[in-house]
């Protein structure tokens, strides 16, 4: 197999979320592989701290729950390094309230951020992919796609929505050589999942509910992230690919 078709040495990608968990690990791999990256979020200390590791890397502050300030971060992101060709939306919120407490601020902003943004924002990009034939765009969907959780349903109803998204954004932009895909992760120890590994016992019992019996590392996201954004998917779009462990197996 050969090794350049899952390289991402000297492409630009733009990670949303990456000051912590999924979209730091990710943005994190890319610039450890060559890429030259932008991180974006809402915490400029944060992103500091993440922009002084190894590697080409730059960073863009602002609130993609924002959807009217989503064109100038955008322009924004293609300043360091010029155009993107890969775009990884990954911040993302979960409220966890019952269906019956969820305000409409809350369900407001999780749509917002978990499902606009990743629409709003990345088309605000695809010209420049276009215009260099090439480019790759990795939603983050969940298990929540498929399932539903307990005290998810804004979370859950977002996270459904992503795969539609998904396949609709294949379909407009794959004729371009846009490939749209999705990487839906199980339980890992993030930020976002605090609330399950804080429980002993809950982090446990999603552990066993795997194939593999674990919860997902950090780590176990980067092969298939790497897969997604290079040449090697050039024939894969419209996609969601699990990484959980086989949970959605079961």
């Amino acid at each position: 197999m050969r090794q350049e078709m899952f390289s991402v040495a000297g492409r630009v990608a733009v990670v949303t979320g990456a000051s912590s968990g999924i979209g730091r690990a990710m943005a994190s791999a890319l610039a450890e592989q060559g890429a030259r990256v932008v991180g974006v979020a809402r915490r400029a200390e944060d992103l500091e701290v993440w922009a002084a590791e190894d590697g080409e890397r730059a960073f863009v502050v602002a609130d993609m729950g924002d959807l009217e300030s989503l064109p100038k971060a955008a322009a924004a992101c293609a300043e360091p390094f010029g155009a993107p060709e890969i775009v990884i939306p990954a911040a993302g919120i979960n409220p966890r309230k019952h269906a019956d407490d969820v305000s409409l601020d809350e369900w407001q902003r999780t749509i917002n951020l978990n499902l606009s943004h990743p629409f709003l924002f990345t088309r605000e990009l695809v010209p420049g992919m276009k215009e260099k034939g090439w480019g790759r765009v990795i939603n983050i969907a969940s298990l929540q796609t498929y399932r539903a959780f307990i005290n998810g349903v804004a979370y859950g109803a977002s996270k459904g929505g992503i795969a539609q998204l998904t396949r609709a954004m294949a379909e407009a932009w794959s004729p371009h050589g846009v490939m749209c895909n999705a990487i839906a992760p199980g339980f890992f120890h993030t930020a976002l999942a605090a609330a399950v590994f804080a429980d002993e016992e809950l982090a446990a019992h999603h552990a066993k509910m795997t194939a593999v019996g674990r919860n997902g590392d950090l780590e176990d996201l980067v092969g298939p992230m790497l897969f997604l954004a290079s040449p090697a998917s050039d024939y894969v779009t419209g996609q969601v690919l699990s990484v959980d462990g086989g949970y959605t197996a079961k």
